[in-house]
């Protein structure tokens, strides 16, 4: 065991020798494994981040929730043309749901409306986004407030001009001194009372959260725009109870919504039912496909790095050819002079991996400071796989020279070496 310490030990100063004696050439040929080390972790870290943020966006619906819309996540058997012409859901069908369903825990009905200018007094906020939900869906995404509370369902079904505010909404209206419940303010050209803020939630990488959000009522948005109006896009969002069989929950739900458009057997379906699960697999394909593609394109990198240090240590073994003889003459072993070479390759490849670790570290530092609350995350993972790939790289590219360096004859190593 000493003896390999001992050429651990010497293996290292034997890079640093080369690091400092031939800098330029070291640096050249450690350049390669940096930029493939840099490029490979900063792709996952991306990744991982953006995978982390995007979960983060969802983690508060449950991810057996289901969508119904005339709109498929991911990829359908029906032909485009057939599914433009579906049919949007419609609260009434809504209303069939919630009474009919079994085994339902809750159901909303919500409207994408177009972004909306928000008043109080003399203050404005534009370009606001809107988001008209019936009661239920306090419950289903478990919204959490500051202060106030979320419209009930007498409020809901009436369409009150009630209003719940996102933490920044309320900021810019209100300022941090002034209560915003209770007060009045204008949008739609309409008066509405506000009667909750939810608590800070933080912006992510695509600038949105619920910080910039309001909530109204959607039966307010139906009077507003009407039921067929293009702009808006309705959705029926359905949470079933704990321990049910997906499977099974989301037939009976198909059924009753053929029944409720009076679908005849041999008809399709004229409507998507999508799971949150099926949302989250998608993502992680995408994720998947991109780390698959970094991989790819930093594997070109690192070949071209291990070529570089390959031809370091095969121009270490010809400078070092009389010291390797000496070695040999003086009793050591071909495995000695093999590890030590195969030790200094690795180690000159895991300082080239490790500045690329350090880079991808001031990277992802300022990165973040230019996305807001969206942070980049350099797992201890991805630090220590970039530091087994630079390892590896070494292995491989040093062997051969190694090899090379074992098989040596001392007396011709020595006389060549003169």
């Amino acid at each position: 065991m000493l003896i390999y310490l001992r050429v651990l030990k010497e293996s290292f100063n034997f890079a640093i020798n080369a690091l400092k004696n031939n800098k330029l050439r070291t640096f050249l040929s450690l350049v390669g494994v940096t930029i493939g080390i840099f490029s490979i972790i900063a792709v996952l870290a991306a990744v991982d981040s953006l995978k982390k943020e995007i979960e983060g966006s969802i983690s508060s619906l449950d991810t057996s929730t289901i969508i119904i819309m005339r709109f498929s996540f991911g990829q359908t058997d029906i032909p485009r043309w057939k599914s433009q012409q579906f049919p949007d859901v419609t609260y009434e069908e809504f209303q069939h749901i919630e009474r009919y369903t079994p085994n339902l825990d809750a159901a909303t009905f919500t409207m994408n409306v177009p972004n909306e200018t928000i008043k109080y007094e003399d203050r404005q906020v534009d370009d606001v986004p809107v988001a008209s939900v019936t009661d239920s869906y306090y419950y289903i995404e478990s919204l959490q407030l500051a202060e106030g509370r979320f419209f009930n369902e007498s409020e809901s079904n009436s369409g009150s001009p009630v209003v719940v505010l996102g933490d920044k909404i309320a900021e810019e209206l209100f300022g941090g001194a002034q209560n915003a419940i209770g007060n009045e303010i204008r949008l739609y050209g309409r008066k509405f009372s506000v009667i909750g803020v939810l608590e800070r939630e933080g912006s992510g990488l695509f600038g949105g959260s619920k910080d910039t959000s309001v909530w109204i009522p959607v039966n307010m948005v139906r009077r507003i725009f009407g039921d067929n109006n293009k702009s808006t896009f309705p959705q029926i969002v359905v949470k079933p109870e704990k321990g049910v069989d997906n499977a099974e929950f989301i037939a009976l739900l198909t059924q009753q919504l053929r029944l409720k458009r009076g679908l005849r057997p041999d008809e399709g379906n004229t409507f998507f039912v999508n799971q949150l699960q099926g949302f989250a697999d998608f993502i992680d394909d995408i994720t998947g496909t991109m780390n698959s593609i970094g991989w790819l394109i930093s594997g070109f990198s690192l070949l071209v790095g291990g070529f570089g240090i390959a031809n370091i240590m095969f121009v270490s073994v010809k400078e070092r050819t009389n010291l390797i003889g000496i070695q040999k003459s003086l009793g050591a072993k071909n495995k000695f002079i093999l590890f030590q070479f195969l030790f200094e390759a690795v180690i000159l490849a895991v300082i080239g991996g490790l500045i690329g670790l350090v880079l991808v570290f001031f990277v992802s530092l300022l990165a973040s400071q230019f996305t807001g609350d969206f942070e980049f995350v350099l797992s201890p993972w991805n630090m220590f796989l970039g530091t087994a790939i630079s390892a590896i790289i070494g292995l491989i590219a040093g062997i051969l020279p190694a090899i090379s360096a074992s098989k040596l004859d001392p007396v011709e190593a020595i006389r060549t070496g003169m």
